[in-house]
């Protein structure tokens, strides 16, 4: 790739970006939107609405069993009784990763992704190289991202799309059987519900 390619090839990546922002500034110069409100939305989905919610179901299911099996069995009245509501987890489905078998979620056609569960999702999971790439060789992107599982673990990749979205729930890491649900909460990632990471240890 020339120079001239590599420099267009920058441009194009952060053209989305750069449309946003442009977009942004001038509804703010009209008057139609506040600044101020849109960065105190974008906080509130990152982490208030976001992640934390799935992260508390995860820690639930860790210390109750009763709670995981029905959490697993049927997600969506689990969400109901558990008054979680909102954006895109019309219909969702929990996979959970436990010896032998991790699961790993993708949206090969879009970007579906449980937004009321996880929050914002990030950049890479709406890239079109992690959609392509996770489907045909889950291992070495997730190795790439950080992940590595032993050789005999079997990997289970779920697409999501309109109809259906897909959480994963992590296994419990070691060492954390005398926490409380609000400490097991913080254990668990964005990342470790997507399945490209492990739940971090205490």
């Amino acid at each position: 790739m020339t120079e001239k390619e590599d420099h267009r090839h920058e441009m194009d990546s952060q053209l989305p970006e750069a449309r946003t922002e442009a977009l942004e500034d001038l509804l703010v110069e009209k008057g139609l939107i506040d600044r101020a409100r849109i960065d105190s939305l974008i906080e509130r989905f990152e982490h208030d609405l976001g992640p934390m919610i799935g992260a508390r179901l995860v820690a639930k299911a860790w210390l109750e069993p009763e709670f995981r099996d029905r959490l697993v069995a049927d997600t969506d009245q689990v969400l109901q009784e558990e008054n979680v509501s909102g954006a895109q987890i019309e219909h969702v489905e929990i996979k959970a990763n436990e010896p032998g078998i991790h699961n790993v979620v993708v949206c090969t056609l879009c970007s579906c992704y449980p937004w009321a569960l996880l929050g914002l999702p990030p950049a890479w999971y709406k890239s079109p190289e992690y959609r392509a790439r996770v489907v045909r060789e889950p291992r070495k992107v997730l190795e790439e991202m950080g992940l590595s599982l032993e050789a005999e673990t079997e990997i289970r990749v779920w697409d999501s799309s309109s109809e259906t979205r897909f959480l994963v729930l992590p296994e419990r890491p070691a060492g954390s059987e005398h926490l409380e649900i609000e400490e097991l909460a913080e254990l668990v990632t964005r990342d470790s519900m997507i399945g490209v990471a492990r739940a971090q240890t205490p």
